[in-house]
């Protein structure tokens, strides 16, 4: 599938050896790593903790567990919750459940009870994966919704012996015994199903069936579940293999962006999948153990948040290594800062490296980058052109009216890695898949940026009211439903702050009921209720106690002279 779009595409002319149209398949994530597989069946598809996976074998597990899941009767159309880091039983089960037509829901692994409720509730899913890490915070969820399956993983299923043992007398010591029963089964338990399983269980779901659904923030702030197809992900693999402009296949990214997050799972997994590349697999990320795999691995692409690179660029553990292994480096999910993309070129200029920082912006609305820093030409503070296939558009906000060159708007754009939808919210989708008078559907974005007349794109600010820490979004209507629970507390604003490493740091602003007086006990209290309702990246650093917030001319509180007050302290 391709389409030739009669639309204003200035920026075509500097696409240099990159072709803008490209073709799409019609069959699913999973059938597309099959392809991979029967091309390079003894190539490593995934590396992990000292192990290899062939491609032959990721297939094998990926149809055994495919037999499993539907073995425990899950159908087409079901959907099944993966809370899971970056472990090889991630990647078997997202394409297994691909494999029986079933839609995966990926979830972070640190949220809170409260947050997996949430989404549990949200896709109706009685079917979990998560590590044994995290059982303790299932049992507190199961209390609330009934679960069919709770499948328990541990990391040391995929090592080999000796790093078994080895895990097991480090970090695997600190995990408790998982009380199994009925509900709650073990990874080999799931397996024996597959084993066990003789029944028809492939199904051949085509490009525009839903396959994932990914959480983010939709135009209001609020979570939602964000609809993604096959199409979708195919499209954004191939057109990111060629934005990249060099080999793909046979080649290494290390996968450091968690595969919940849409970075993660669509360019560090699915694209090296469909490419036939190796994905190195980092369950968790710290500065040290990263640049020991980029010793180890010497790999060919890496990909993540600014504050990956602000730690790499901080680091001396990897002085006197040579880079010039490094074909693509990628910047995503967050505003890469002129001064940061300096540190970084000049960091990989000294490592050796013959490449520099490229900078990409997208949304989970289409699963990840749409645009991207061509591989011939920069121009400073731009997020790059726009994907093959996807095109943009900057409008007065509000409307669907195209703003000049060079003019402040909003950013708008279409392509084949548009989602399907929010999942349960047609006035959501209303407001942000358009018809326009060209007679196609525009995602609009809710960011503000501006477009070049050689059609390079210029992020400036978020329209919707979100904080981004570390990669990670935060949406403070949420943070503040949750303190304003308190029973000392009259009412309360978040905002984000600024930071050197985080890029934002999340504060509250808190009014207390009338007749509690401020103390230490209080704010260590809020910040205790905040811990059991709020995953650890969204926490606030800092309570400050208010006896009013300020207020605009119609009485909302006026969260934006909060900022610049913050703002008005770091200067």
């Amino acid at each position: 599938m391709s389409e030739n779009f009669d639309i204003k595409a200035p920026w075509i002319n500097g696409y240099g050896d990159v072709k803008f149209h490209l073709e799409y398949p019609d069959y699913s994530m999973s059938e597309a790593v099959m392809r991979s597989a029967e091309e390079s069946p003894d190539f490593p598809a995934l590396a992990f903790m000292g192990r290899t996976v062939s491609y032959t074998r990721l297939m094998n597990n990926i149809e055994l567990c495919a037999k499993s899941f539907k073995a425990m009767g899950i159908c087409e159309g079901d959907r099944v919750t993966l809370c899971m880091p970056n472990v090889p039983q991630t990647v078997y089960c997202f394409y297994a459940l691909n494999r029986i037509g079933a839609i995966a829901t990926m979830i972070h692994p640190l949220s809170a009870v409260g947050e997996i409720l949430y989404y549990l509730n949200e896709t109706e899913s009685k079917y979990v994966l998560t590590l044994d890490g995290f059982y303790k915070k299932f049992t507190d969820v199961m209390q609330s919704h009934k679960l069919e399956k709770l499948i328990i993983a541990s990391i040391k299923d995929e090592l080999g012996a000796l790093m078994s043992i080895g895990y097991s007398l480090t970090q695997g010591r600190t995990i408790a015994p998982v009380p199994y029963d009925d509900t709650v089964i073990s990874w080999k338990s799931f397996l024996d199903c597959g084993r066990k399983y003789k029944g028809d269980y492939a199904s051949h779901k085509g490009a525009n069936d839903v396959a994932v659904i990914l959480f983010s923030g939709g135009t209001t702030g609020v979570t939602k579940g964000i609809e993604l197809t096959n199409l979708n992900f195919n499209a954004l693999a191939l057109q990111t293999v060629a934005m990249c402009n060099k080999e793909v296949k046979h080649k290494k990214m290390l996968a450091a962006m968690p595969m919940f997050h849409g970075f993660g799972l669509g360019v560090c997994v699915h694209t090296m999948m469909v490419a036939g590349g190796q994905s190195v697999l980092v369950p968790r990320f710290n500065v040290k153990d990263y640049a020991a795999l980029i010793k180890k691995h010497r790999p060919n692409y890496i990909a993540g948040v600014p504050t990956l690179y602000e730690a790499l660029v901080r680091t001396n553990y990897l002085d006197g290594v040579k880079l010039d292994c490094l074909m693509g480096v990628f910047s995503g999910g967050d505003s890469l800062s002129i001064e940061l993309k300096k540190k970084v070129d000049k960091f990989l200029d000294e490592h050796g490296a013959t490449v520099h920082i490229r900078e990409g912006y997208g949304t989970t609305e289409c699963v990840t980058a749409s645009c991207l820093t061509p591989y011939n030409k920069e121009k400073e503070g731009s997020i790059g052109l726009p994907y093959p296939d996807t095109y943009y558009m900057i409008v007065r906000p509000g409307t669907n009216e195209e703003v000049p060159y060079g003019e402040d708007g909003e950013i708008c754009l279409t392509g084949p890695s548009v989602m399907k939808g929010y999942l349960n919210k047609p006035e959501e989708n209303a407001n942000t898949l358009k018809l326009h008078d060209d007679g196609r559907v525009w995602l609009h974005t809710g960011d503000l940026g501006v477009m070049d007349e050689e059609g390079f794109i210029y992020f400036k600010q978020r329209i919707k009211r979100m904080i981004i820490t570390s990669g990670y979004n935060v949406y403070p209507s949420q943070i503040e439903n949750i303190i304003d629970a308190h029973e000392a507390v009259q009412i309360s604003c978040v905002i984000g702050v600024k930071d050197a490493i985080k890029m934002q740091k999340v504060k509250a602003f808190v009014v207390l009921k009338p007749g509690i007086e401020a103390s230490d006990e209080i704010k260590e209290d809020i910040f205790a209720h905040c811990k059991k309702h709020i995953a650890k990246y969204a926490l606030p650093y800092d309570i400050e106690f208010r006896q009013e917030l300020p207020k605009t001319l119609v009485g909302k509180i006026a969260y934006t002279e909060l900022e610049r007050e913050e703002d008005a302290k770091k200067s």
